[in-house]
C-alpha cells in the first residue's frame, strides 16, 4: 500500500462522513441490524448450473466499483471468497441506486438478485434488492493486481509487515493469504484434537493463574491477586498440574492452552504462545517418539493432503520414521568435538574454543544447551529427534535406565528449529525433590529461568504416579511449517507488539 499522508486521509474520512450524513437524511439506517442470506459467494459460483437464472441473497464487503452511469459491477467478498455482482439504476428503483451511489470500497452490502453470466463469462449477480448493512468510515488499503503470464500479481498490497499486525483485522479483510493460514491454523488444531482424542485421550482444563510456576525453564509473568493479596504466575506450562493428574487416576490427558513467558521476542518466540501437552501413563519416551511421528504425519495429511511441505525453498517430509539421534553424538557430528561427561570448566573451555558466549553463572546443562542451540539445531533441517539429554539440563524427566548421567528425553527438530520436548517423566519423589534443590542453587546463583521448589507437586508425587510419558508440542511453531510463515507472529491472529508512539 502507498502511504497516503494523513491530510489526504482525513480528507477521504470526511467525505465518508458526509455520505453517512446524506445516508441519515435519506432515513437508510448505515448499521443495519440483519439481512436474510441464502448462499455464500462460494456456494453461487460451484452451484451455477443449478443456481442460474434462479434468485439467490448474499452479502459481503465490496472490493471494487466500475460505475457505468446508471449501472455499476462491483466485487464483494464473504468467508467463502468474492462475486461479482451487477447493479443498474432501472432494476433496484431510483431511491435504492441513490443510495447505491453513496456507497465506498469497504462497506458491507446485501444483494438479492438473478444468476446469471456475463460476455466475459464471469458468473455475476444482476441486483433486483441492494442494501447497504455497514458502513465504512476509513478506506481499506487498496490492493492492485494484475494478469502477467497467466499469473495474477499483486503489485501494490497491505504489506506494511508491523502495520499488518497491529491491524490484523485489515490484514485479514484484504489478504486472502493470510486468512487461509488462520484456516489452516484451525484445521491443524482441530486435527491434533481429533487424533488425540480418537486415543482415548481425556482433554482437560488447569489453571493460568497459579501460585507456583514450573514445568519449564523460563521467567513468568507476576500478578497480583487483592481478594487474597497474594501474588500469582501466569503458567510458563501445564506440567506439574497435568501429572497431578495422572497421580489422580486418569491414564491419559491433554490440553491445548495458552502459556506465557516473560521472554524476548523473535521469529519463533512470543510472550503468550499455544502448547498441547499430554501425558500418559505406564509409557515412556519410545512410545512417546512414536506418536508424535504418526501425529503430526497424520495432522499433514488431513490438513495438506500430504506428508511433504514446502517450508522456505525447502522441502519437508514428515513421513515417519523420523532420524533419532543422540544429543552427544550430535554434538561430536556437528561441532566436531566430544563433549560426553566433561566438566563444567571443561565445558567453558569447549564452548570458548567454538566462540560461543556464557554467562558465569551457568552449569553443564546451560552450557552443553548453548552449544546445541549454536552448532547442532541449525542442520537439523528435516524432522529429526535429539534424545538422551544430560540430567543436569532437565529437571523433570527420568534418568536413562543405561545412564544415570543421562535424562529419557527427546525433543523434535524441523527446519532448525524445536517443535516439541518430552520425557520418560521423573517420578521417583526423593530424586525429583534434590533437582529442585538443584535448580533452587541456580536460582540464587542468577539464573533467572531456573525452576522453583513446587512442595504441593512432591507431596504429589509421593502418593505415587505410574511410569509416565510427557510431551509438550508448541502449536504455533507447528502451524509455522504447515503454512509456510517465516515468523511466529505470521500465525499468533494477535501477536505482542510494543505500543504504538503516542
Amino acid at each position: 500500500m502507498q502511504e497516503e499522508s494523513l491530510d489526504d486521509l482525513n480528507d477521504i474520512m470526511k467525505v465518508r462522513r458526509q455520505k453517512l450524513a446524506r445516508l441519515q437524511e435519506l432515513q437508510v439506517n448505515p448499521f443495519a441490524y440483519t439481512f436474510e442470506r441464502d448462499h455464500t459467494a462460494q456456494q453461487v459460483i460451484e452451484n451455477f448450473e443449478t443456481l442460474q437464472e434462479k434468485s439467490v441473497a448474499v452479502a459481503g464487503r465490496i472490493m471494487a466499483l466500475r460505475s457505468m452511469g446508471k449501472a455499476a459491477f462491483g466485487h464483494i467478498m464473504d468467508a467463502s471468497g468474492r462475486i461479482q455482482i451487477y447493479v443498474r439504476q432501472d432494476q433496484v428503483g431510483d431511491a435504492t441506486f441513490e443510495v447505491f451511489n453513496l456507497v465506498d470500497i469497504g462497506d458491507i452490502v446485501g444483494v438479492q438478485g438473478t444468476v446469471h453470466k456475463t460476455r466475459t463469462g464471469e458468473i455475476t449477480l444482476f441486483a433486483q434488492q441492494f442494501v447497504l448493512l455497514t458502513k465504512n468510515l476509513r478506506p481499506l488499503p487498496v490492493v492492485k493486481e494484475r494478469i502477467e503470464d497467466g499469473q495474477k500479481i499483486t503489485y501494490d498490497a497491505f504489506a506494511d509487515t508491523e502495520l499488518r499486525y497491529r491491524q490484523r483485522y485489515v490484514d485479514l479483510i484484504v489478504n486472502k493469504n493470510v486468512r487461509d493460514t488462520f484456516m489452516t491454523r484451525s484445521r491443524v488444531v482441530t486435527a491434533m484434537r481429533r487424533y488425540l482424542d480418537d486415543k482415548g485421550y481425556l482433554e482437560v482444563e488447569t489453571p493460568v493463574l497459579q501460585p507456583l510456576y514450573g514445568g519449564a525453564a523460563a521467567r513468568p509473568f507476576t500478578t497480583h491477586h487483592n481478594a487474597l493479596d497474594m501474588t500469582l504466575y501466569l503458567r510458563i506450562a501445564d506440567e506439574l498440574y497435568l501429572k497431578r493428574l495422572i497421580v489422580g487416576g486418569f491414564e491419559g490427558v491433554y490440553e491445548i492452552s495458552k502459556d506465557f513467558r516473560n521472554e524476548g521476542i523473535d521469529r519463533s518466540h512470543n510472550p503468550e504462545f499455544t502448547m498441547m501437552e499430554l501425558y500418559v501413563a505406564y509409557q515412556d519416551y519410545q512410545f512417546m517418539m512414536n506418536l508424535v511421528e504418526e501425529m503430526v504425519s497424520t495432522i499433514c495429511q488431513e490438513v495438506l493432503g500430504s506428508t511433504r511441505v514446502i517450508y522456505q525453498g525447502q522441502e519437508l517430509d514428515f513421513t515417519p520414521p523420523w532420524p533419532r539421534l543422540r544429543l552427544y553424538e550430535a554434538i561430536e557430528k556437528y561441532a566436531g568435538i566430544d563433549l560426553y561427561g566433561k566438566s563444567r570448566d571443561e565445558l567453558r573451555a569447549a564452548a570458548g574454543s567454538l566462540h560461543i558466549e556464557i554467562e558465569s553463572f551457568w552449569d553443564v546443562g546451560k552450557i552443553l544447551d548453548e552449544i546445541v542451540k549454536e552448532k547442532v539445531e541449525p542442520h537439523l533441517i528435516q524432522p529429526t529427534f535429539l534424545c538422551d539429554y544430560p540430567v543436569e539440563l532437565s529437571p523433570l524427566a527420568k534418568r536413562h535406565r543405561d545412564d544415570a548421567r543421562l535424562v529419557e528425553r527427546f525433543e523434535s527438530f524441523v527446519a532448525g528449529r524445536e517443535i516439541s520436548n518430552a520425557f520418560s517423566e521423573l517420578n521417583d519423589p526423593i530424586d525429583q525433590r534434590g533437582r529442585f534443590e538443584q535448580q533452587m542453587a541456580m536460582k540464587e546463583a542468577g539464573d533467572e529461568e531456573a525452576q522453583m521448589l513446587d512442595e504441593d507437586f512432591l507431596k504429589a508425587l509421593e502418593y505415587g504416579m505410574p511410569p509416565t510419558a510427557g510431551l509438550g508440542m508448541g502449536i504455533d511453531r507447528l502451524v509455522m511449517l504447515l503454512t509456510d510463515a517465516p515468523s511466529i507472529r505470521d500465525v499468533i491472529l494477535f501477536p505482542t507488539m510494543r505500543p504504538e508512539a503516542g
